[in-house]
């Protein structure tokens, strides 16, 4: 009588004059190194491997998979092959609690609300997430793990402040930055529109494969580097205002390679350094980022520029700015307000 498969299982590989590393060994099946010689993070391994023999391996329903599995594919596969692969980490660490052992038939208005009540963060937050979970359950049935996806509720859009920034605020802020790694940001933000995280892979000269760059002798932003994938964030060339072109003929004269650094190395973050500089210029609510994004198309739609100009400019579409920003153009409504006069 043939012996039972003992199934995936650790061994201690010791060859001589390596390191001894623990390995995979199962019944019918190549052994499979971890790499690693430290037990705890061979058994996390491991338990990787088993979840994933025992994976449904062709098309079920959706009561034969659990939502756990389904982002746990999405996030093995499509994750790393985007640019902004955290953001789906933090969301999938946050949908694993409550969704994770609920079947893929579970996902419903109910349970959509649910998970929102419960969620102590903004409704925008919660319906990023619950997207990440739309997203995971579309990936199972596009790649053929899951026959159907059930739509998931996301909560109502929040409003869009329609706050911009007044001038003087903008000033204060600028000068609270004038010796913090905010200081670009904020510049570039608020005479292009262009994104932080944008900002922070900017080349001050010359072509760049990781980020954007500027081209100082044609007055050109490239929001978007030669070797980067191309995202719906969209990232197009930009010319650059007279005061912002100064300001990086400076920046480049002084030695400087990236139009984000500190002590020669590029900044990744700006968390701790925006916070700082906010608290400094005391304005009296918490601006992010974006909200000078936010700040220039305002100014520049009041300064009557032009629809298909601002969407191009901003790199923004043209929806955005119909739905979001253009009853603040002087041309907004102004036939009626002129009939309505007469």
């Amino acid at each position: 009588m043939p012996m039972p498969a003992k199934g995936p299982r650790l061994y201690l590989r010791k060859r001589k004059g390596r390191r001894p590393t623990w390995v995979i060994k199962d019944t019918g099946q190549p052994e499979y190194s971890t790499g690693t010689e430290d037990r705890g993070q061979a058994e996390a391994i491991l338990a990787e491997c088993i979840e994933r023999k025992h994976r449904a391996r062709g098309p079920v329903h959706a009561e034969g998979m659990t939502c756990g599995d389904a982002l746990a594919i999405y996030g093995e596969e499509h994750a790393p092959h985007v640019v902004d692969s955290e953001r789906i980490a933090y969301a999938i660490q946050a949908l694993l609690p409550y969704w994770g052992g609920q079947a893929v038939s579970a996902v419903k208005g109910a349970t959509c609300r649910r998970y929102a009540a419960m969620r102590p963060v903004q409704a925008s937050t919660t319906r990023r997430e619950l997207g990440t979970l739309s997203a995971a359950l579309n990936y199972c049935v596009k790649e053929g793990y899951l026959l159907t996806a059930p739509p998931v509720t996301l909560p109502e859009k929040p409003e869009t402040s329609q706050r911009a920034m007044t001038r003087g605020e903008v000033a204060r802020l600028l000068w609270a930055a004038r010796r913090s790694p905010t200081s670009l940001i904020s510049s570039c933000a608020l005479y292009t529109g262009t994104r932080r995280d944008a900002v922070l892979g900017l080349r001050l000269s010359g072509p760049s494969m990781v980020g954007g760059w500027f081209d100082l002798d044609a007055g050109v932003m490239y929001r978007c580097g030669e070797g980067e994938r191309v995202t719906k964030k969209r990232r197009t060339p930009v010319k650059l205002p007279r005061q912002l072109l100064a300001h990086a003929i400076r920046w480049d004269r002084m030695g400087y390679t990236w139009a984000v650094e500190f002590r020669g190395a590029r900044v990744a973050s700006i968390k701790t350094a925006w916070r700082n500089v906010v608290s400094a210029a005391d304005l009296g609510r918490r601006p992010t980022p974006h909200t000078l994004k936010h700040t220039a198309i305002i100014w520049a739609v009041r300064g009557g520029a032009d629809k298909t100009e601002l969407a191009e400019f901003f790199a923004t579409s043209m929806k955005t700015i119909e739905d979001t920003y253009w009853h603040h153009s002087p041309k907004s409504q102004a036939g009626a307000v002129k009939a309505m006069e007469g």
